[in-house]
């Protein structure tokens, strides 16, 4: 059994999740949107990816990225890897996509400012 504070809503409902007969039964939503949820969570748990990337010859020395999707969570490290890694020219210009389909997972990570060069 897992439990979960659902985040969909500002009414923040206790969700149970609990597997019998190899069904799932979930309890404590008190909309669908928290049952979607919450099966989400427990069966394929995605986050959003925001982190920096390092940028050479720009006015500030870090851009601040976000992915387009959510990332599946077992990648996130991962993923992060990939980014720590990269070094960027400046200028950047906000919405451009920095990695395309980081690890094979579908998902581009975008710059979410504009970076000036120096």
């Amino acid at each position: 059994m897992k439990e979960y504070t659902c985040i969909v809503c500002p009414r923040s409902c206790r969700i149970t999740v609990e597997e019998k007969d190899g069904e799932l039964v979930i309890t404590g939503n008190t909309c669908k949107r928290g049952y979607e949820f919450a099966k989400n969570e427990y069966t394929d748990p995605k986050r959003m990816l925001t982190t920096t990337v390092k940028v050479t010859g720009g006015v500030l020395p870090r851009i601040p990225v976000i992915s387009t999707q959510e990332v599946p969570k077992d990648r996130l490290e991962d993923c992060l890897k990939v980014l720590y890694g990269l070094e960027l020219k400046a200028p950047v210009q906000y919405g451009e996509i920095i990695c395309e389909n980081i690890l094979g997972t579908g998902v581009d990570i975008k710059a979410s400012r504009t970076l000036q060069a120096k």
